[in-house]
This record gives C-alpha cells, structure tokens and sequence, in this order.
C-alpha cells in the first residue's frame, strides 16, 4: 500500500493528464496534481513502470520519431526526477545531521550552564568555608588571649606563694631561734640553780624569787611562742589555700590547653576541607574547559557541513542548468 493514499493508477491518470495538457510529467507536478499528497519516492517508482510499459504499448500506434520523441522525453523526465531525488535525499540527510548536531549542541550548552551552576554552588561553599575559617581564628585568637591573661594571673599566684612561702620560712627561723634562746636560758638557769645551791644555801631564797622572775618570763615566752605556732598554723591554713588555688588555676589551665588543642584540630580540618574545595574547583574548572573546546570543535564542524551543503547546492544548481530542457 502507497503512503498519503495514491497508488499506480492515480499517478497513471495525473500523468496522462499533464501531457495531454502539454505539461513535463514530472515528480514535483504530479505531486501537485495529485494535490500535493503523496511521497515522491512512491511517485518515481510508479512513474519508473509506467515508463518502462509505455513503448510496449505505444510501438503499434506511433512512428519510430515519435516513439524515440516520447523516449527522450520520459528520458529526461525520468534524470530530472532521479536528481530531485537525490536532492530530497541529500536534503534529508542534511536535515537529520543538522538536528543530531543541533541536539548535541544543546546537550554541550545545558552541561555548561549545569557546569557553571555547579561551578557557582562551590565558590558559594569555598566561600562559607572561609567565612567559618576566618571565625575559628578570632575563636583561637580571643582564647590565646584568654591563655595569656590566666598564665599571667598564675605568674602572680606563683609569686604570692613564694612570698608567703619566705614568710613562713622567716617565722619558722625566728621560732627556732626562740626555742634556741628559751633551751639555752633554761640550761643557763638549770647551771646556775645548782651552783648557788652547792655554794650559798643562805640565797636560797633570793634564788626562788629570781626563778619565779624567770618563770614569769618564760610564761611570757611561751605566750609568745604560743602566739608564733597560730601565726604559723594561719599561715600554714594561708599556704593550703594559696596551693589550691592554684591547683585550680592548673586544671583551668589544663582545660583551656584542651579546648586550644580542639581548635586547632577544627583549624586544621577546616583547612583541609577548604584545599579539597579548592581541588575539586580547579578539576571542574579544567572539565569546563574542556567541554567549551568541545563545543567549539562541534560549531567548527557544523559550520564546515553548512558549506559542504552549501557546494552541494551549487554543484545541484550546475547539474541542473547542464540537464536538457524537457520537450514539449
């Protein structure tokens, strides 16, 4: 069955037609008399057998001029319908490379635009990035900061201990010095007791109101000796309080090393992070170069079909005008 509804006979009966009107039966006008249905190639074979059947049928009727008229005749409109043909065909061909090259041309132009998009949503992230980057070292910095004030605060705590500690030295020196004194007055008297016992019995009595003498003064030594050991127990209680304070400033300070040390791990992370954004940009980016060279390839080659097509329509326009006239 013939495409667009025609068949042998239809293009019989246009084609008797055109020549009885003294029209060139040829593909395009009986195209348009069948009006403008059918495929062409459909219309060349059936114009092929009614060719190659018409001097069978014609040879008893007509002189030889004729016939060979008529043959030439079919001749050339059999050469103007193969070369419009194959003009339709080249066209054809030309149509459907032109679009996959349209089509892939458009394909090239929707990958670049995902490519710069892409391209745009890292420097976007590159630029987060750096933003968190630039936050994590005020961070770090305002912290050194902070370090720097506690270690000058324990430099001070340190320096108040060992103040204290020359105190208490100092006290323990003059405690010792004062049990030296009271041990050696206590052997002096002892010495001197018995020495006026062995020598003058009749001074005994002028000797017990010097040791009362003396025991008062040793109350009074001891007073003050007792008065030294609180002194010395507060300072002790001074001490304990200045070491745990210390003690404390040690682990704030243990802790503050802690979180430094943290931060410096996210630094390091978040510059690692900011070199493989970096990489990752610059292979997009080499990507994208290379897809823009294949695009230009691809114009170049498109433009190099449109002159091929362009020498072919002039070499058809030269076949055309070199093909004899179709007689009457």
């Amino acid at each position: 069955m013939a495409r667009g509804g025609i068949n042998k006979v239809v293009v019989q009966q246009a084609r008797q037609a055109l020549i009885a009107r003294g029209e060139n039966p040829s593909i395009d006008a009986i195209r348009i008399e069948l009006g403008n249905t059918g495929s062409k190639t459909t219309i060349h074979r059936y114009l092929k057998e009614l060719n190659g059947q018409q001097p069978v049928a014609a040879a008893g009727g007509m002189a030889l001029s004729e016939v060979l008229g008529r043959m030439v005749g079919q001749l050339a409109t059999q050469l103007q319908d193969e070369a419009d043909l194959k003009i339709e065909q080249a066209e054809s061909t030309f149509t459907q490379q032109r679009e996959q090259l349209e089509a892939q041309l458009a394909q090239a132009r929707q990958a670049l635009a995902a490519a710069h998009q892409q391209h745009q949503i890292d420097g976007a992230a590159l630029a987060a990035e750096s933003e968190k980057l630039l936050s994590t070292q005020s961070t770090l910095q305002a912290e050194q900061l902070r370090s720097a004030s506690l270690n000058q605060s324990l430099g001070e705590l340190q320096l108040r201990l060992a103040d204290k500690d020359e105190q208490i030295k100092s006290l323990e020196d003059k405690h010792r010095h004062a049990r030296d004194a009271l041990e050696h007055y206590r052997n002096a008297s002892r010495e001197q007791r018995e020495h006026e016992q062995r020598r003058h019995e009749a001074q005994l009595q002028q000797v017990q109101v010097e040791v009362r003498q003396l025991q008062q003064g040793l109350i009074v030594k001891q007073d003050e000796l007792t008065r030294l050991h609180r002194d010395n127990e507060r300072l002790l209680g001074e001490h304990r309080q200045a070491a745990g304070a210390c003690k404390a400033k040690d682990e704030l300070l243990e802790q503050r090393d802690a979180q430094i040390q943290g931060l410096r791990t996210i630094l390091a992370q978040a510059q690692g992070a900011s070199e493989e954004m970096r990489r990752q940009l610059d292979v997009q980016a080499q990507s994208l170069e290379a897809r823009r060279d294949l695009c230009a390839e691809q114009a170049r080659q498109l433009q190099q079909l449109e002159e091929q097509l362009k020498a072919r329509d002039e070499a058809l326009a030269l076949c055309q005008a070199q093909l004899p006239a179709p007689t009457e």
